[in-house]
C-alpha cells in the first residue's frame, strides 16, 4: 500500500511532526474513530523502539501498537516494524522537501497479500486521509507559532 501527500510546511518540521510524542498524539488517530491516546512511547532512531497505548469507550482493554525503528535518516526517511501481530506491515515514510513543502510517501509492506487483504477489510488501512488531514491543521499551528 502507498499513499502519496504533499504538506506545507518542509521536511523538518513535518519530520518532527513524525518523531516527537508530544505532536504524534496531536494527529495520529483519526478523531471519527474516537479513540484517545493514553500514552505514546516513542524512542525515533535506528534500532528504537515505540510503543502506543489507545483506549475506546468501547473496549474495557487499552489496545497497543508497537515494534521498532529499523532506519531512522533525519530528516529525509523513517521506517519501522509493526509487532502487534504476525501479519504486521513494515511502514516506510519519506519527506522529501520542495521548496517550503514537503512530499510524503508512505509505504506500507505485509508479509502476504492475505495480510493487506485482512488489514484492509477491518479498516485499518483507511484512516490516512483523516490522518493527514489532523497533521495538516497541526503544521499550520505550528507554522503561525
Amino acid at each position: 500500500m502507498v499513499v502519496t501527500r504533499l504538506f506545507d510546511g518542509p521536511a523538518q518540521v513535518v519530520f518532527e511532526a513524525w518523531t516527537k510524542p508530544e505532536l504524534l498524539t496531536r494527529w495520529w488517530m483519526p478523531k471519527s474513530c474516537g479513540v484517545s491516546f493514553v500514552s505514546c512511547d516513542a524512542d525515533v532512531r535506528t534500532g528504537g523502539v515505540y510503543r502506543f497505548v489507545f483506549s475506546h469507550p468501547a473496549s474495557a482493554q487499552p489496545m497497543a501498537f508497537f515494534g521498532r525503528y529499523v532506519e531512522v535518516i533525519p530528516p529525509s526517511r523513517i521506517v519501522w516494524t509493526n509487532e502487534e501481530s504476525s501479519d504486521g506491515a513494515v511502514s516506510t515514510v519519506t519527506f522529501e522537501g520542495q521548496g517550503g513543502q514537503t512530499l510524503l510517501v508512505l509505504h506500507e509492506l505485509y508479509p502476504s497479500e492475505q495480510a493487506l487483504d485482512e488489514a484492509i477489510a477491518s479498516g485499518s488501512t483507511s484512516g490516512a486521509g483523516e490522518q493527514f488531514a489532523q497533521l495538516d491543521e497541526l503544521l499550520v499551528v505550528a507554522a503561525v507559532s
